[in-house]
């Protein structure tokens, strides 16, 4: 790999990296507008539709999208705006941690995907540091108390859609890696928006009485956060396998913990440390190891 290719990768590898930290603290204001009154799916819809109408001018500039890579898109949008919505049903209402580790077994599914549907073959290396990862999510979030992390009920068997959803979704973004970034993001925004407005039509939930701050602050978390996030997951996603940028995603399970010991009273524990060192460890490995291929 020459110096230029690397610095791209190191670049893609970065975004990534920033942009699973930034998932690993929005569940702290998400929670704070629970707290006010505004249920998760209202804050998705809220959220991605501020994002989505800055893209509408250019998405209907374009007009109809190339037949060629149309069907890749809506597949883009769907599995974006189930893999949003069922996680935070699941969240809502299902055990925190069986949710979390059913949902981060998502490496794996990306593991098949790219190998069945891109050709991607993983070396000794990226094997050994695939499972490296995986023991670090398990350690940071088993809890033998909730018994063998296997779908047993509605929360859980959504936890497990989203996790295969976020594959497939990151699998178009890499298939897609040749179309602008624009219409990659208004893709998913709307995708986003729309499955959470399917999701409260369903419920038949009342639009939620919380005040003009409360709506700002999820408008204001929508332009702001959600629009860095998608642009540099997308970026980074695109310029790497699929098993390597999944890996390195894991690093928000250690933002995560480290931001509830920080915002909240919660501890990290001997396991959280463990977990997360495993977790680095990988995601060292598998960033290193495209520049190892050159």
């Amino acid at each position: 790999m020459n110096s230029s290719q690397y610095s791209t990768n190191r670049f893609a590898i970065t975004c990534v990296l920033f942009s699973s930290m930034m998932w690993g603290i929005i569940w702290y204001p998400l929670r704070l507008l629970d707290m006010a009154g505004m249920p998760g799916v209202w804050s998705s819809l809220i959220m991605y539709l501020a994002a989505a109408v800055m893209t509408l001018p250019f998405l209907l500039k374009r007009g109809i999208f190339p037949s060629a890579i149309r069907n890749d898109l809506l597949l883009l949008a769907f599995s974006a705006g189930i893999t949003n919505v069922a996680f935070v049903i699941a969240l809502i209402e299902g055990e925190v941690m069986r949710v979390m580790l059913l949902f981060y077994l998502s490496p794996l599914w990306a593991v098949l995907l790219g190998r069945w549907c891109l050709g991607e073959k993983l070396s000794t290396q990226a094997m050994i540091m695939l499972c490296v990862a995986m023991s670090g999510s398990v350690v940071m979030l088993w809890n033998p108390e909730m018994g063998w992390p296997w779908p047993h009920g509605l929360a859980d068997w959504l936890a497990l859609m989203a996790g295969f959803s976020f594959s497939v979704n990151n699998l178009q973004a890499r298939k897609l890696a040749s179309v602008d970034m624009r219409t990659k993001t208004g893709v998913i925004w709307w995708g986003v928006t729309i499955i959470s407005a399917i999701v409260i039509l369903a419920q038949q939930s009342s639009i939620p009485d919380v005040s003009i701050q409360v709506w700002a602050g999820a408008w204001l978390l929508g332009c702001l956060g959600i629009v860095v996030m998608t642009v540099a997951v997308l970026y980074g996603v695109a310029r790497m396998p699929l098993y390597q940028s999944s890996v390195i995603m894991l690093f928000e399970l250690i933002v995560a913990a480290i931001a509830a010991w920080w915002l909240t009273d919660e501890v990290m524990t001997l396991y959280e440390w463990l977990g997360g060192g495993l977790i680095l460890v990988a995601a060292y490995g598998v960033a290193r190891s495209e520049r190892n291929k050159g």
